[in-house]
């Protein structure tokens, strides 16, 4: 990577840190602090826990969308300020209403994939791949992060406070954006990280993504309503104060990489990916049978948590990838838009539907909900593909119309390795699925230079 690339690759993942950041601090902490407001019921609790999911699935793509045509700059610092003013309204709030408000405001600011379209403004094709994988990391340490600071914040300056600071986090963002990020020289639609309109029906009609589609739902969807009750457990079963959930949350996360790091390796290096990916839904949904059970106190739920967290953690890992792997060559992009409307509307329904079970059902009754989700999933999975060493990749190409390209295409089909071979005349680009083990690299090197 150039300079500018790191430049560029480090300050959006820091803004999309402290936005998911800003998300996820309420997730251990508000079921506590929302028995204390106004008109406040256990279904109104899930939806301003998850309403944030509804708008996020609404606008992402339509954000993306708007950045090609007004500049990805005005529209990432508008969702910031949406997001700003989400937190300003729901730290002002004394009622459930006033905060679910804020949060759907929160939401609206739906910024990912405009970031993603700038990240692809301002890198090579051959260097993309980085920069995404950069700002996707960030998201994974926001909600680790987020899980044991939030305790700790909540300690120190209460819910409202935290609301309030997610707002600053979201004014960092925007001096973030103009002061560290270039600007770049010219923007356009970029197959690999944004969605194209025209390629929706295609995607959507694929079984396999389909698939992983619901999976990243049905995770989110657990997630969201597994956090409606833990605190509440934590508190009235385990006798720990809120301000030390931390303490349980911190080892229990350190816990799951430990753990999910070798099953990675089983997975990606020893060609076992059927069997971690269908063993991590099955931890899931026996973690959340064993909290259902009834088995009360620190240490039971410790352990259960570790279980869940080792399977969710690993899941959320292996879906991108999987995404990635199985989408056509030239429409990543929106398979991953897609597939990222798909985890919000999970984190909306999970708040929703795990909110009124906690109302008419009880604690158990949410805990059921995630091992039935699981088990669906598991039902939803069983004809999938893995394919386990096949990777994408981007060559700038010059091509000056359809006919070179379809020329250049079948070259690069005659090449041992490469499986799929897309050239885009207009994007100067080449988009391709490679078997890694197989790929001749010196072929492949040979075509790039000459075309280039």
């Amino acid at each position: 990577m150039t300079a500018t690339e790191r430049r560029a690759s480090l300050g959006l993942a820091a803004i999309v840190a402290l936005r998911m950041l800003g998300l996820f601090l309420i997730f251990p902490v508000f079921a506590l602090y929302a028995e204390g407001l106004a008109g406040v019921t256990p279904l109104l609790v899930g939806v301003a826990v998850g309403a944030y999911g509804l708008t996020q699935a609404i606008f992402q793509i339509p954000f993306g969308m708007l950045s090609d045509r007004l500049g990805r700059k005005p529209v990432i610092a508008a969702g910031l300020l949406l997001f700003a003013a989400g937190g300003v309204v729901a730290g002002l709030s004394e009622s459930i209403w006033g905060v679910i408000l804020g949060r759907v405001l929160q939401g609206s600011g739906a910024v990912a994939a405009a970031v993603m379209a700038l990240a692809a403004d301002l890198t090579r094709e051959e260097q993309r791949t980085k920069a995404m994988a950069i700002i996707g990391m960030t998201i994974g340490f926001s909600f680790m992060l987020a899980l044991v600071a939030g305790p700790l914040l909540d300690a120190w300056i209460g819910v409202p406070g935290i609301f309030w600071s997610t707002s600053v986090l979201a004014m960092l963002g925007i001096v973030l954006l103009f002061a560290i990020i270039p600007t770049p020289s010219e923007s356009r639609v970029h197959r690999d990280a944004e969605p194209v309109r025209e390629q929706f029906g295609s995607v959507l009609r694929d079984r396999m993504l389909i698939r992983l589609d619901f999976g990243i739902f049905a995770l989110h969807m657990m997630l969201t309503a597994i956090f409606l009750v833990v605190p509440l457990e934590l508190r009235d079963s385990a006798g720990l104060e809120p301000g030390r959930h931390w303490l349980v949350y911190l080892p229990v996360l350190l816990l799951s990489v430990v753990f999910m790091v070798p099953l990675i390796f089983q997975a990606e290096r020893k060609g076992r990916m059927r069997a971690v990916f269908f063993g991590a839904i099955l931890l899931l949904a026996t973690a959340q049978v064993g909290m259902a059970a009834g088995f009360h106190g620190l240490w039971p739920l410790a352990l259960w948590l570790v279980v869940l967290f080792t399977g969710f953690n690993l899941l959320e890992a292996t879906l991108p990838s999987l995404v990635s792997r199985l989408a056509p060559a030239d429409s990543k992009g929106t398979a991953m838009g897609i597939y990222s409307t798909s985890q919000f509307a999970g984190a909306f329904t999970g708040g929703v539907v795990g909110g009124w079970l906690h109302q008419v059902a009880g604690l158990e009754g949410v805990f059921l909900l995630g091992a039935g989700v699981a088990v669906v999933w598991l039902v939803v999975a069983a004809g999938m593909r893995f394919p386990v060493s096949v990777s994408s990749r981007l060559m700038h190409v010059e091509v000056t119309d359809d006919v070179a390209a379809h020329a250049l295409e079948r070259r690069l089909l005659d090449i041992p390795g490469v499986l799929e071979a897309t050239v885009i005349a207009a994007d100067a680009t080449a988009y391709l699925k490679v078997d890694r083990r197989r790929l001749d690299e010196a072929a492949l090197g040979a075509i790039s230079a000459g075309a280039a």
